[in-house]
């Protein structure tokens, strides 16, 4: 089954605390331009978009490339580092299943919590 960024209404408003500290996106040794540029993401709009895209999936999960495929106008990382953030908050879990991504290598399958 494909989903689309269109078909869905999303959920900024999301009750869970979305948003990661820009000081933990960039190395404490990291040039002055990489910390600049963590200032720039607006990680809580993007955990929760991608949060609302997983959970769209269902039970079912999804992989990165399933993600990435509803949001083809954002970079490719600021959508997977999203991933580990909302695993580690627990709003997202790794089913240990793997599913075979574009590249044919295997994908770890994700499901809201």
């Amino acid at each position: 089954m494909k989903h689309k960024a269109e078909q869905f209404e999303w959920d900024f408003e999301h009750p869970k605390n979305f948003g990661t500290p820009a000081h933990k996106l960039s190395r404490s040794d990291g040039p002055d331009t990489s910390k600049a540029a963590t200032e720039s993401v607006d990680t809580t709009s993007l955990e929760s978009m991608v949060f609302s895209a997983i959970e769209n999936f269902g039970r079912q999960g999804a992989i990165a490339d399933d993600i990435l495929e509803m949001f083809p106008s954002f970079p490719y990382s600021s959508i997977t580092a999203r991933f580990s953030a909302l695993i580690r908050k627990g709003f997202v879990s790794d089913t240990g299943e793997r599913r075979p991504g574009r590249s044919g290598r295997g994908q770890r399958v994700m499901v809201a919590l």
